[in-house]
């Protein structure tokens, strides 16, 4: 059920140089949210906020580049963020052609320096910051970051998804005649629990770790960084992604939480 699969050659603590190394094997270590089978709001969404197109809109830890085209073709300017050099490298590449596109490489908790007032911020599978402190600074940062009207929008990994993906895999143990006991190491495995501290919505493996959400805890945070009007929906994955496991495919699939967001 990982989001992210790092290079098993490159273990290492530091996370900017970690997403340095990943960049390069970017498609095949992680999951997707562009994939074809993949419902997602967040194109529509920005589709209606890029209006008359004189709108200026920021991707916050853009990774690869892969939402930047989109933003060119939809918004006046774009600011694209990230703190690993390897990332922004490979978004550049992409972007060449893009008169309109901008890079900065900073961290999401230190914004201040970028043209301002941007009128709508973008953050797709990036809002993961292991730290409460440090996660709460990077949704201040935004807010302050934003015009009055402003509107945030973006994904985040569900860890209530590894909970449905675990019940799923749960059921399909026992329904073979496996023991119950037996049937919840099986899920346990298949779900790799051993990455995930459930109660607390962390992943980690081999010096990545970021922080998963509850529903609950997305409209929680973002009201307490001073943002209102917020809207959750779910952005349906692919099960094509997820392996050996995608036998599933009868069952809904798993998700992420696509969020909306408005600076009063």
């Amino acid at each position: 059920m990982s989001k992210a699969i790092p290079p098993l050659w490159a273990p290492m603590t530091d996370q900017a140089q970690f997403w340095s190394d990943a960049a390069g094997r970017y498609e095949q270590d992680f999951i997707d949210p562009y994939h074809a089978d993949v419902r997602n709001p967040l194109l529509p969404a920005l589709t209606d906020l890029a209006g008359a197109k004189d709108r200026t809109v920021v991707d916050l830890g853009c990774g690869i580049g892969p939402l930047l085209p989109f933003l060119a073709t939809h918004f006046r300017r774009v600011l694209a963020v990230d703190f690993a050099e390897g990332m922004l490298s490979r978004a550049r590449e992409q972007c060449k052609t893009l008169s309109n596109v901008t890079f900065f490489r900073k961290a999401l908790t230190a914004l201040r320096g970028l043209p301002r007032p941007v009128d709508v911020a973008v953050a797709v599978n990036s809002l993961v910051l292991p730290e409460l402190g440090e996660l709460e600074r990077c949704l201040e940062s935004v807010h302050a970051l934003l015009r009055r009207g402003g509107t945030f929008l973006g994904i985040v990994p569900a860890i209530d998804s590894v909970h449905y993906l675990t019940m799923l895999l749960l059921d399909r143990a026992r329904q073979t005649g496996m023991p119950e006991r037996a049937a919840r190491k099986n899920a346990a495995a298949q779900a790799e629990h051993e990455l995930y501290d459930l109660a607390f919505g962390e992943f980690r493996y081999r010096g990545l770790v970021q922080h998963f959400w509850q529903p609950f805890e997305v409209s929680y945070r973002l009201q307490r960084a001073g943002f209102h009007q917020v809207r959750l929906a779910k952005v349906e994955l692919s099960w094509e992604q997820f392996g050996a496991i995608k036998d599933l495919a009868g069952h809904p699939p798993p998700w992420d939480w696509f969020f909306q967001a408005e600076k009063p």
